[in-house]
């Protein structure tokens, strides 16, 4: 059997009228960027959320970019953060001129360990930045806590996390600011790139939409620096679509994983704590052997992408910053060892079953 890691096409089936018509409806009013569609998203966006606002964007990179921009990022002011995520995490805060502090990650939840960042904040520290990986949430509260104490700010890249919960709240409404991704695979994707940065703050929100449309406080006024970061009007129509069956689809992705956890043999299953709950963007486990573990997955048609081989401190673009391999080390245990498995609400039992057969073979 061949199996779809991520099944879009059965999702696109599902929905195909409905996302047909929204589409058509932008080319018929020929308004594609920025406009009513966009406005309504945000609503609905915030809404499910719970927070005041939440602004559209052109990625979830560029909702990091976007958030650390409107607290000021300056030129060697640092951010703590994870080594255990994808780039764009640590590529925004570089790509701004601020340095990346990494601190090891905690071996069950795969998440920041909370309890090793204080003692890594300086006086150069801006901000602490926390990935909700794989479709759960660390320890908000703790990081709140600290950030509070030294007035700085948490701003939660939930890329993988939207529709989470921890302790009765969504994700992205846990902190000042927080940014998602709407890339394809995600749990909630659209068809090209697209994001979102949420915040309950009326200034933060405000400049934000300001530095994403040029600095633009007008047609041609500009007060800040800004980036063209506008979400367009197709994908904003898309994700208004999949919102509405947004819920849904993570009560059949907990089902698909508790299946997962409950049927596999013999390898690490995801730990979420009874305070979260998770949107399962990857189910991730670690096994023994990898490489073979692997190679016998291909031949049987599972894909079993691997996230993340290299963690960020021992990428080529940070050598740099001086880390060096065993700084971290559980998060360098688990890059050896993790590995994905098919994983949406558009997976079959019959699909499922022969995945749980072949890993348990």
């Amino acid at each position: 059997m061949k199996i779809n890691f991520i099944n879009l096409q059965a999702q696109y089936q599902s929905y195909k009228e409905d996302i047909d018509r929204e589409i058509h409806a932008v080319l018929d009013s020929s308004q594609y960027i920025m406009g009513p569609n966009i406005t309504s998203l945000e609503e609905d966006l915030s809404n499910f959320v719970g927070c005041k606002h939440s602004i559209g964007c052109s990625s979830g990179t560029d909702a990091l970019i976007l958030a650390l921009m409107a607290i000021d990022i300056k030129p060697g002011d640092e951010v703590i953060t994870t080594p255990f995520t994808f780039i764009a995490t640590a590529e925004a805060i570089a790509f701004l001129g601020g340095v990346p502090i990494f601190v090891d990650v905690d071996e069950n939840t795969y998440n920041m360990d909370v309890y090793k960042v204080e003692k890594k904040i300086t006086e150069k520290t801006i901000a602490i930045m926390p990935v909700s990986l794989f479709g759960q949430v660390c320890d908000m509260d703790y990081l709140n806590k600290l950030a509070s104490k030294h007035n700085i700010y948490v701003i939660e890249d939930a890329a993988q996390s939207f529709g989470a919960s921890y302790r009765g709240k969504r994700s992205c409404n846990l902190s000042t600011l927080a940014c998602t991704s709407f890339f394809p695979a995600k749990p909630l994707g659209c068809y090209g790139d697209g994001g979102a940065v949420f915040s309950s703050d009326d200034r933060l929100a405000r400049k934000i939409r300001i530095i994403l449309d040029h600095g633009q406080t007008k047609k041609y006024t500009h007060s800040h620096i800004g980036i063209n970061g506008r979400l367009d009007a197709i994908q904003a129509s898309i994700l208004r679509v999949k919102l509405k069956n947004y819920q849904e689809e993570l009560d059949i992705r907990e089902k698909v994983a508790s299946r997962y956890k409950k049927e596999l043999k013999n390898v690490i299953v995801p730990f979420v704590p009874d305070e979260n709950t998770s949107v399962w963007a990857q189910f991730c486990i670690r096994v023994d052997n990898r490489e073979a573990f692997l190679q016998k997955c291909m031949d049987k048609g599972v894909p079993t992408p691997i996230y993340y081989p290299i963690p960020l401190h021992l990428q080529e673009v940070f050598l740099t910053l001086g880390y060096k391999k065993g700084d971290f080390p559980i998060c360098e245990k688990v890059s050896q060892d993790i590995l994905a498995l098919p994983m949406s609400a558009f997976l079959t039992n019959d699909e499922q079953s022969y995945v749980i057969g072949v890993i348990n073979e």
